[in-house]
């Protein structure tokens, strides 16, 4: 059932299902909670409350907030888990990703643990090398900043296909044809360019301030980066020593808790087992 944060910006849906410690899944740019529909139950079965939002401006979250950083991200996800009793785990995907690092180094009391899923969560740089010998990051950087610029539902569409390499998981057809109606409404086109050209520095800038565990998870065909790996590492490796560690996943692209819901599923679970108690 969805639920809503209200704040002086605007209101926040959200659902809840499970009990136990509480994990909150935050969604990248262009997308909605549904994204995590693979990952949430088999979270819920291994004893977690887990809290699934909407980011703002997109879904049935509103429109007409002030800004999109990933710093502003950051605040809603605190707003939830405090409205929701935390602390919690947080679970970032892409741009979300970077949210989760900055939430968790403003509020360390409420965040036990961070797992980011193909984060943005360092400034980046356009690889000219791998744009020439590359035709996946090609590709995959020339459909995102088509996007950015022209703000074309089409184009994302397009990326979308390319960011799922392979066979495409169950439900993805409906899910993207979904989005494609959230995002042909008034101003949600708007909200994605402004997130697209909201540079991660903010959140690569609070990598070293963290305190809590953090896992990131990359798929090995991301055409977002030239190397996946390497992007994941230098993530890590922003962090204090002994905190971050890196999973990969192969054979699938940007939405790896789409396309292999079970892998990184696992992932999580085995995680937070290592370490402190969610």
């Amino acid at each position: 059932m969805t639920e809503f944060l209200k704040s002086d910006g605007g209101r926040l849906a959200y659902d809840v299902t499970g009990d136990g410690p509480l994990i909150v899944l935050a969604h990248g740019m262009g997308d909605n909670r549904a994204a995590w529909s693979g990952v949430a139950p088999r979270l819920v079965a291994a004893g977690f409350r887990v809290a699934s939002m909407d980011q703002r401006g997109h879904g049935e979250s509103s429109i007409g907030w002030a800004s999109y950083s990933r710093t502003d991200a950051a605040a809603d996800l605190i707003a939830l888990i405090r409205h929701l009793g935390g602390p919690a785990v947080i679970v970032g995907h892409s741009f979300a990703g970077g949210a989760a690092t900055i939430a968790a180094a403003e509020e360390p009391e409420l965040v036990t643990a961070v797992v980011e899923i193909s984060p943005f969560t360092r400034a980046q740089k356009v690889d000219l090398s791998a744009l020439l010998s590359q035709a996946r990051y090609r590709k995959g950087m020339s459909l995102l900043m088509g996007t950015g610029v022209l703000r074309s539902v089409g184009l994302w569409k397009r990326y979308l296909d390319h960011a799922y390499p392979g066979a495409k998981p169950d439900g993805f057809a409906d899910h993207v044809a979904a989005l494609e109606h959230d995002l042909r409404r008034p101003g949600r086109m708007a909200v994605l360019a402004k997130m697209g050209m909201s540079a991660p520095t903010d959140a690569g800038a609070r990598l070293a301030d963290i305190r809590c565990p953090a896992l990131v998870v990359e798929g090995t065909l991301d055409p977002d980066w030239a190397d996946p790996r390497a992007e994941g590492e230098g993530v890590v490796a922003g962090m204090p020593a002994g905190l971050g560690q890196l999973e990969m996943i192969d054979g699938v692209g940007h939405y790896a808790h789409v396309q292999a819901p079970a892998e990184v599923a696992t992932a999580i679970l085995d995680f937070l087992k290592a370490g402190p108690d969610a």
